[in-house]
């Protein structure tokens, strides 16, 4: 059994994500506004302290970050910022600070999504944070101590957020949960590094 921590855990994705790994790991949630533990991703210090109160785990898992959608002439320079401060470099203080509470073996999972590969309008921003964060993972796991391994997950249109999101898709196939679901599996009990754990359809 596992000590897994997911940022985000009461999401979309990360509640499905939970309830699943729940059923053979001890899971702790953490949110910026809810969860077991409280963080904002987007300082290091608030990810340090989460961290003092979870102790050391052997998993930790993020389905949280956020980006602006707009489009493109409408972005200021403060809109680009949202999804680098929070998306991109959110994710990157998990890992930066988060390496010095992974046990041996342990592994971080991140979370993208199809934008990086087949943007739509309105994402410039979304797809230049998700295109940074894939080169991210493909670097860092060279550096990475201890037999510490590191993935992302990135999926297209999920099932459970297709009413909020299908006009932005045109024509793009909605993913099951399970196979999202089990991209995190891949990564967290698999043996893989480096990877980028694509779940796309008809693209």
């Amino acid at each position: 059994m596992m000590k897994i921590l997911i940022v985000g855990g009461n999401g979309t994705i990360g509640s499905k994500v939970r309830d699943h790994l729940s059923k053979k790991h001890e899971v702790i949630t953490a949110g910026r506004n809810s969860g077991d533990v409280n963080v904002d991703m987007r300082d290091g210090r608030s990810v340090k302290a989460m961290l003092e109160k979870t102790g050391k785990v052997d998993a930790l898992v993020c389905t949280a970050g956020e980006a602006k959608w707009a489009d493109f002439d409408a972005m200021t320079e403060e809109d680009f910022y949202i999804g680098i401060k929070s998306k991109l470099m959110g994710q990157v203080n998990l890992v930066s600070v988060g390496k010095e509470y992974m046990n041996p073996g342990g592994s971080f999972t991140l979370s993208t999504g199809i934008l990086a590969d087949h943007p739509v309008l309105m994402t410039t921003s979304a797809a230049m944070v998700n295109g940074a964060i894939h080169s991210f993972v493909k670097a860092v796991c060279l550096e990475l101590k201890n037999q510490i391994r590191i993935n992302v997950v990135s999926s297209g249109l999920v099932e459970d957020a297709v009413d909020h999101y299908q006009d932005y898709f045109p024509g793009h196939n909605p993913i099951p949960m399970k196979k999202v679901v089990n991209g995190f599996v891949k990564s967290i009990e698999g043996a893989g590094s480096g990877e980028i754990i694509r779940i796309y359809d008809n693209c």
